[in-house]
């Protein structure tokens, strides 16, 4: 019986060998964390079961195809193929999630109206189809370090070496991407928490 403890770098080296449990091993390590973070993000358990299936296909086949460069980086090499499953169905379906704040809180709960309650179910629709807009308006690499952030729970760490970039890039985008949402929600006029969106 393969030992749990052991590391990602040593079951995927018995894997590549032909030991089929490592896999399950690995498999069962990550599976609920890969399938929260995509059910975030696509909003459908049925789909997110599917994603994460297909994420763990891609990447047996690469192990087998002798592709997988074993830099101890398992996790967020793992994470990265689900993140990219998960935006594929997004730019396929021409959705985009909803972001959550550093605080944990959702954007669009930060918002403030006015309007009689009536106009405020109008207003709140209005709003969010912006909101989606000016997500989908930020530059690919501000975008994805948010998401991977935020809906796949991956540390700056993890992040920058996913992306190929240091740790200080990856908190530039994530900064950035966070004072374009301010500076867009600022000029059409749509209530922002200051404290969410620094100058």
């Amino acid at each position: 019986m393969i030992n749990n403890a052991l590391s990602d770098s040593q079951l995927v080296k018995l894997y590549i060998k032909g030991d089929e449990e490592s896999l399950e091993v690995l498999i069962e390590r990550y599976k609920a964390r890969i399938f929260t973070s995509v059910h975030l993000i696509v909003k459908d358990r049925y789909l997110a079961e599917d994603l994460v299936q297909e994420t763990f296909i891609k990447a047996i086949n690469t192990l087998r195809s002798g592709r997988y460069n074993d830099e101890g980086k398992f996790q967020p090499w793992i994470m990265r193929i689900a993140h990219n499953l998960a935006i594929d169905h997004f730019r396929k379906a021409r959705r985009f999630p909803t972001i959550v704040m550093e605080d944990g809180s959702n954007v669009f709960n930060t918002l403030e109206f006015s309007e009689a309650p009536y106009e405020t179910i109008q207003a709140q629709k209005d709003t969010k189809a912006k909101l989606r807009t000016f997500i989908q308006e930020l530059p690919e690499a501000q975008r994805e370090v948010l998401v991977m952030r935020h809906y796949m729970e991956m540390s700056f760490q993890d992040i920058a070496e996913a992306t190929g970039v240091s740790i200080n890039t990856a908190l530039g985008r994530m900064r950035y991407a966070l004072i374009n949402l301010r500076k867009k929600m600022k000029k059409h006029n749509i209530a922002y928490d200051q404290n969410l969106y620094p100058k």
